[in-house]
């Protein structure tokens, strides 16, 4: 998952330049940040794997087997496949399904590749949101039934309380998370201390449970009951969901600080845990019921469901600010429309705020916690999307080690292979939660996969349409230059296309008759790369008679600044004077139309609405609200 607290432009985003005294630092911020789902798995992976749709005796066989999967599952997901393998594919610094997109299309050729990378890219995207719903509703609903354990009676205020606290998490996004993200680290930390001390306790009592790192003991689980086994993998696997935050988050915080962190604190404290829950069940197999709390004394119980709270609510922001950055880049990449983004730092231009996705994210996970109520029955929800991207990942990077990095064929195979069977087999097995509820992040996928790929088709359809007749610029210069009448000051027009003339700049010209002394036609690009150097920011090319074309280029997690950057045009352009400059925008109102084949009447129908929807260039170039001139006009689609 996309979970940048730290943003793309603060120090932490160029971490894998960083000095090895901010290591500490980094690791902290890792630790606090991108662990916090993984990290809160063992409030329920293991107690699904016994009491969950398809339970399994609470014996030494079943205690071992399952305990063997979930060690060697986060070896080869975790360890192998995204800190030594994943991490390496880095976009200058990022991490995360857009960027790997972006790395791969950059090297690989061909129309038919680049269509099924851009699927598979917006398919792991569109699985990511079914997933950043889910986490926070099953994350605190399972950490707020701890208090079932300390007292039975307070059974009927877990749901209640689950509501008010993700009502309060979602609440406090339009502040920004900057001031609440240093501590983020430090309760973690702690959270994580904890998972080791209550492990080791219960280890010490069952110092047997330490066997389970012998692979066989997997293997004698399938030889006894493949059937019961191959089920049982589909809970065993909400001990991994959280893994692809790993490569998400590269960027923010440097592959060496994830990476170390993994290997030196997260992974040997949920491994200490889980293997204090095997010890605990080895003994009592009726603490299967909630194994997690039940390794506490009673008179640490309340306590443990403070820290495990404040845990699940730190991986549930990690989760809701990984939606914001996800949207960004679909936004920057022209697959979603330009939505109402605020800035929530001064300092990290990073920390953002998405309002329709914040109140859009808050009412789906409050319909979760309130149709679900039991953390056992969102288990059956949860792990199907996380999986299906871990399988996309699987895909592109086999793109990757194949075309890209041209590795050894015979090592390329057996890496890829090796990564691919483990996904097919826990993909397989998740997909018997789609009656159970696997269906909804499925259903949620489907939805946002038919947006994503009809705005960036729309889009393709509107320029094609825009483009029939385009007058060039010299053409147009040569008819209109000598014959107009030019007004003091300088206009901006903004063009999609960076070759013939914009509409609004016909309109204008057919309405008023006018022209200003000056004429910037600028167009906007978003480049595959996650920022652009500012010295290659803008390319101008003076056409003569006062117009100018000037490209902008960008990254797709930079944010937009067209005002900014054109007054840091003056040796190109003249001296720019932002109260003496008129933006003159097109804005087509888009008609859906039998006679234009492209897509289907209900896709254009639904391009058409997301249009209108769209948040104006206005406020996504930020453009001055009083020197902005908008002229419409009607386009059939």
């Amino acid at each position: 998952m996309e979970t940048p607290l730290s943003g793309p432009h603060s120090a932490a985003s160029s971490a894998h330049a960083t000095p090895r005294d901010r290591l500490p630092v980094l690791m902290l911020g890792a630790i606090g940040v991108v662990y916090g789902d993984i990290g809160t798995s063992p409030l329920y992976a293991l107690k699904e794997s016994f009491v969950g749709p398809h339970p399994l005796t609470v014996d030494r066989l079943h205690v071992f087997g399952v305990l063997s999967l979930i060690f060697w599952s986060l070896m080869l997901i975790v360890t192998v496949k995204y800190v030594f393998v994943a991490m390496r594919a880095d976009n200058k610094g990022e991490g995360g399904s857009f960027a790997l997109l972006a790395l791969i299309s950059r090297h690989v050729q061909g129309p038919r590749i680049g269509a099924a990378l851009v699927v598979l890219g917006v398919l792991a995207a569109s699985l990511f949101y079914g997933d950043a719903m889910l986490t926070p509703a099953i994350s605190v609903l399972s950490a707020v039934e701890g208090l079932t354990i300390v007292n039975p009676a307070l059974e009927a205020l877990v749901v209640p309380i689950a509501v008010v606290i993700l009502i309060g998490l979602f609440l406090i996004q339009s502040r920004g998370t900057a001031r609440v993200g240093a501590l983020f680290g430090p309760i973690v930390l702690v959270y994580f201390a904890t998972l080791a001390v209550l492990g080791v306790v219960n280890i010490a009592a069952r110092p047997e449970i330490l066997g389970i790192l012998n692979p066989y003991h997997a293997a004698a689980f399938f030889a006894y009951d493949p059937h019961l086994a191959f089920l049982a993998m589909g809970s065993v696997f909400l001990a991994v969901t959280g893994a692809e935050t790993l490569y998400a988050d590269m960027g923010h915080f440097g592959r060496k600080a994830v990476g170390y962190s993994w290997l030196g604190i997260v992974y040997p404290c949920l491994m200490i845990n889980y293997m204090g829950q095997g010890a605990l069940l080895l003994g009592n197999p009726a603490a299967a019921e909630n194994p997690f709390y039940l390794m506490a004394p009673e008179w640490a119980r309340l306590p443990l469901v403070l820290i495990a709270t404040a845990a699940t609510i730190i991986a549930s922001q990690a989760v809701i600010s990984g939606a914001f950055s996800v949207t960004h880049q679909a936004v920057q990449l022209g697959f979603l429309p330009r939505l109402r983004t605020l800035q929530t730092s001064a300092k990290a231009a990073g920390q953002i705020y998405i309002p329709a996705i914040n109140w859009g994210l808050l009412v789906m996970v409050l319909l979760l916690v309130l149709g679900f109520r039991e953390s056992t029955r969102l288990a059956s929800a949860y792990g199907i999307s996380v999986i299906g991207t871990m399988l996309i990942t699987t895909m592109m990077l086999a793109f990757l080690v194949f075309k890209v990095w041209r590795w050894n064929k015979l090592l390329a195979g057996a890496t890829i292979g090796l990564f691919a069977l483990v996904d097919v087999i826990y993909f397989a097995s998740n997909i018997a939660k789609i009656p159970d509820g696997g269906w909804f992040p499925l259903a949620v996928a489907g939805v946002l996969f038919t947006l994503l790929t009809t705005w960036s088709k729309g889009r393709r359809i509107m320029r094609v349409a825009m483009a029939e007749g385009d007058l060039t610029l010299p053409a147009f210069i040569a008819s209109v230059a000598g014959s107009v009448h030019r007004v003091r000051n300088t206009a901006v027009y903004l063009s999609a296309s960076a070759e013939g003339v914009p509409s609004a700049l016909l309109h204008n010209l057919k309405h008023n008759q006018v022209l200003h002394a000056r004429v910037l036609i600028v167009t906007v690009k978003v480049e595959e790369v996650p920022q652009v150097d500012p010295a290659s920011r803008a390319d101008v090319h003076d056409a003569g008679e006062g117009f100018y074309r000037v490209i902008l280029r960008y990254g797709f997690m930079e944010d937009i600044d067209i005002p900014r950057d054109l007054a840091a045009l003056e040796t190109a352009c003249g001296p720019f004077d932002p109260m003496a400059t008129s933006y003159f925008l097109g804005r087509q109102k888009l008609i859906p139309s039998r006679d234009h084949p492209g897509m289907s009447l209900w896709r254009e129908g639904l391009f058409a609405w997301m249009s209108k929807s769209s948040e104006s260039a206005m406020e996504s170039f930020k453009l001055p609200t009083n020197r902005v001139v908008e002229l419409g006009s009607q386009l059939q689609i």
